[in-house]
């Protein structure tokens, strides 16, 4: 089991939109999507495109290097160029800060 590690206000996100944060190494992408967040890893499993800098529709997400879409919610891989999953972050906000489980 992991810890989790305050990554700022959820106030900082707004609807609709991302964030990149590092953590203990790892570039994660941050979501709010109706005041829900979601967390994933920044770079796509095609060729690391920043996907906190993608377009984001519905619970869908497209990298903007090269089109892959991807489930925001369950890191599922949607289309090509991208075949492989993105790993999926456990996200909470506790007292109006957002904290994100990291593993061992």
């Amino acid at each position: 089991m992991g810890e989790f590690v305050k990554i700022g206000k959820a106030s900082e996100i707004d609807d609709k939109c991302a964030k990149c944060v590092e953590v203990k190494g790892h570039s994660i992408a941050v979501f709010n999507l109706g005041g829900e967040f979601y967390a994933i890893d920044d770079l796509c499993t095609h060729e690391e495109g920043p996907l906190s800098e993608g377009h984001i529709e519905g619970e869908e997400v497209e990298c903007p290097w090269h089109a892959a879409r991807f489930n925001i919610k369950t890191g599922k891989a949607l289309c090509a160029p991208a075949c492989e999953d993105q790993p999926v972050f456990n996200i909470r906000v506790v007292d109006g800060d957002l904290e994100v489980e990291i593993g061992d």
